[in-house]
């Protein structure tokens, strides 16, 4: 890992900050940007059109360069405008009923179990949230029961939450989905990019992600994972456009063979260079090198933080590069002045965000740091002491 190169491609941190909010929206590399304005300045000088037309070529390299991240053929790739919206094309594709049966976890990410609970209002589908073990890890047992029990339609699962730096074991999930043949949704808006996710191994039908988290790809961008086992058998969005289906009869129409049925048609093109770049850039360093590399950070602040005395959030024996803690009566103010004072970014989340989590840990918030592979070891020993000093 070439720390000193990587942070040479940052203009973002030409100001000396400390940037520990890549779980929120990291620094993109300057090659991200450069390739957006190009683009822009491009549709500027011949319009939108002609600017994709010429570009067309570099454009279809987003699906190339998502499928070697995440070990899939381009086929099964859709760009998407955020990890949301790729979220809720996956669900829309499912035709609910009532008494339908989804079963997620108390760990998924606040805006899919609001989704669900939505889905259960409008549709009155049933929610049902399988158990955690004793050291937060998933109870693969409970889950096979609530399988044999209630026939779900589909099982979703966020593999790291927001929240936490927990690891949910998506793989085992997908062993279970793969012999029950269950409808299998993973959110890894917060793996892809900080860990080498392989869809393979994972066994799932979809997987969403976004590009300006761990990917440090700009805002407005993501993708779906979409398998051939789900194309094949026709799942599509509920609202087709264009991009979806070609429109063969008055009444009919027939659906485009690859993912890109999940798209729609009209999308900031700048924006999926700028993002096609930020993929390439993650891909050519190599997702199991900047795995191994976040690894060691955030267990060094871990480690830093618990010794110093501060209540460190983070539980499971699975642990990600998002560390969350708070001070040792609770406080998160004092914590993020003294964070903002350093020019130390940073996010906080409180307990509306992780009702079920933050309520089983009986707090009302945390304060998240989340390093990532342009970060350095003396950066995370500088903000472990002067949160010290400040405390302690």
């Amino acid at each position: 890992m070439n720390t000193e190169k990587i942070r040479q491609d940052i203009r973002g941190l030409s100001d000396g900050k400390i940037f520990l909010n890549n779980a929120g929206s990291s620094l993109m590399p300057s090659i991200v940007l450069d390739a957006m304005k190009e683009y822009l300045e491009l549709e500027e000088q011949i319009g939108g059109y002609e600017a994709a037309n010429r570009n067309a070529e570099a454009l279809e390299q987003f699906y190339d360069e998502t499928a070697r991240l995440i070990n899939v053929k381009p086929s099964n790739i859709a760009f998407a405008t955020s990890a949301t919206e790729a979220y809720a094309k996956a669900l829309s594709s499912i035709m609910f009923e009532e008494d339908d049966v989804i079963i997620t976890t108390a760990d998924d990410y606040i805006s899919n179990q609001i989704t669900f609970i939505s889905l259960q209002k409008k549709l009155k589908v049933n929610i049902i949230r399988t158990k955690n073990l004793s050291d937060n890890e998933l109870d693969l047992e409970d889950l096979e029961n609530l399988i044999k029990k209630y026939n779900p339609k589909l099982i979703a699962v966020t593999h790291i939450p927001t929240n936490s730096g927990l690891i949910q074991n998506v793989e085992g999930v997908g062993r279970l989905c793969k012999q029950y043949d269950v409808l299998y949704l993973v959110d890894a808006c917060q793996s892809v990019g900080q860990l080498a996710v392989d869809v393979e191994k994972i066994g799932c039908d979809f997987l969403s992600a976004t590009g300006r988290k761990f990917m440090r790809g700009p805002r407005g961008t993501g993708f779906l994972y979409v398998s051939d086992k789900v194309l094949e058998q026709n799942y599509a969005p509920l609202l087709l456009d264009m991009r979806g289906a070609d429109w063969t009869e008055f009444n009919n129409y027939e659906l485009f063979k690859t993912a890109k049925r999940f798209e729609s048609w009209e999308i900031s093109y700048a924006s999926l260079m700028g993002f096609t770049k930020a993929l390439q850039y993650a891909n050519n360093i190599g997702l199991n090198a900047i795995e191994h590399y976040n690894r060691g950070l955030s267990v060094r602040l871990r480690e830093n933080l618990r010794n110093s005395g501060f209540n460190v959030w983070d539980w499971g024996e699975n642990l990600s590069s998002i560390v969350t803690f708070s001070g040792p009566d609770g406080d998160l103010e004092k914590i993020q002045h003294v964070l903002k004072e350093h020019n130390v970014f940073f996010s906080v989340t409180h307990k509306n965000s992780a009702l079920i989590d933050f309520a089983r840990k009986n707090i009302n918030g945390i304060v998240r740091l989340s390093p990532h592979y342009f970060n350095t070891v003396e950066e995370i020993d500088v903000v472990s002491n002067v949160l010290k000093r400040a405390f302690f």
